[in-house]
């Protein structure tokens, strides 16, 4: 598998990753246990070694779970976590909960400090402020992260959704190793300005929902299906008007994979990889036969032609939906949902 680097990690990690979210929530039911240890196993003899979590998903208990891999298969992958989204008592119509953003130093710390007895560990590799609090100065977000650094607890450190002016400014600060924000063939919008300004910066893009959320019909002439608890059922994209108007650009995925002798998944996966060397995804895997495809992916080549092609059909013109929901009561919040 090809490598990736990351300001302040010595050692050059493998370019494909493994979102960890959908094994705790989000995604309808919660994968067994032991299910979930076999697939993390699996992808780490795979080659995969950075495992993204954080401490919102399943409210703590992702990263327990992570820390019981650690602990039962005696492998320490590359671990990055999150801190600063923080879950409301508050249920909303759609039955998710109120989140808030807190960006505080002393939250910050005390964050860490959780995430380390969870994980099991010593040290973070990657420690993300999973948001950016607008009630407090990226400045001192950035240097609480800073001095978890100095203190020896987090290895490097990292934004979430972040523009572009936050991340120059946090930059300043302190070197950011890594911008996670989302980044597929259907979600384009941090071409323009975030890329460019990643390369500049020597900042590694970490693209979650490399795959769209994977909300593409299983195989050409199904429909969209969603599970009891899956949140993509509230998403714009799962509005049955806009299905019916994206039924182009499925296609052009599955004549496109057809072609290839690979899925329609994978296509949408190697076109990524095409964009940048130095990008990171993190796909999420609850099956095993998605993570190997996902693997498979990683060495896929298309041509230029089809990349081209590509490119050119999935704009933000000709793509129906937005990223988040259409459920109004619920927008502000939206854009703490998920990040596999």
């Amino acid at each position: 598998m090809k490598t990736v680097r990351l300001k302040n990690i010595d050692e050059a990690l493998p370019r494909l990753g493994l979102g960890c979210m959908g094994m705790s929530e989000f995604y309808g039911p919660v994968s067994d246990r032991g299910d979930a240890l076999n697939l993390m196993d699996v992808a780490f003899e795979q080659g995969v070694r950075v495992f993204d979590t954080a401490d919102f998903y399943g409210n703590g208990d992702n990263e327990k779970l992570i820390g019981e891999f650690i602990a039962t298969y005696k492998k320490r992958p590359f671990l990055a976590t999150k801190c600063g989204i923080v879950r409301g008592k508050e249920v909303l119509s759609d039955g998710n909960f109120r989140r808030e953003y807190n960006g505080k130093p002393s939250y910050i710390k005390a964050a860490c400090e959780s995430s380390l007895r969870r994980l099991g560990v010593d040290t973070i590799d990657l420690f993300y402020l999973h948001r950016i609090d607008p009630a407090v100065p990226i400045e001192d977000s950035t240097g609480a992260l800073a001095d978890l650094v100095q203190a020896g607890k987090v290895r490097a450190i990292g934004l979430s959704e972040a523009n572009a002016d936050e991340l120059q400014r946090a930059n300043a600060v302190f070197p950011i190793s890594a911008l996670q924000s989302e980044y597929s063939i259907w979600s384009r919008h941090v071409e323009h300005e975030l890329l460019p300004l990643c390369k500049k910066l020597d900042v590694t893009f970490v693209p979650y929902s490399p795959l769209g959320r994977g909300m593409v019909p299983a195989a050409k002439g199904q429909s969209l299906h969603f599970t009891k608890g899956d949140f993509r059922a509230t998403l714009e994209r799962a509005d049955q008007n806009n299905i019916d108007k994206n039924q182009p650009l499925y296609d052009v995925l599955f004549d496109t994979a057809a072609r290839y002798g690979i899925s329609h998944f994978q296509v949408m996966l190697a076109w990524l990889f095409a964009q940048s060397s130095s990008l990171l995804p993190i796909p999420g895997s609850r099956k095993i036969a998605n993570l190997l495809a996902n693997v498979e992916a990683e060495s896929i080549v298309l041509e230029d032609a089809t990349l081209t092609e590509l490119s050119a059909l999935f704009t933000s013109k000709t793509i129906a939906g937005g990223r988040y929901t259409i459920n109004k009561e619920v927008a502000a919040n939206a854009a703490a949902m998920s990040d596999n």
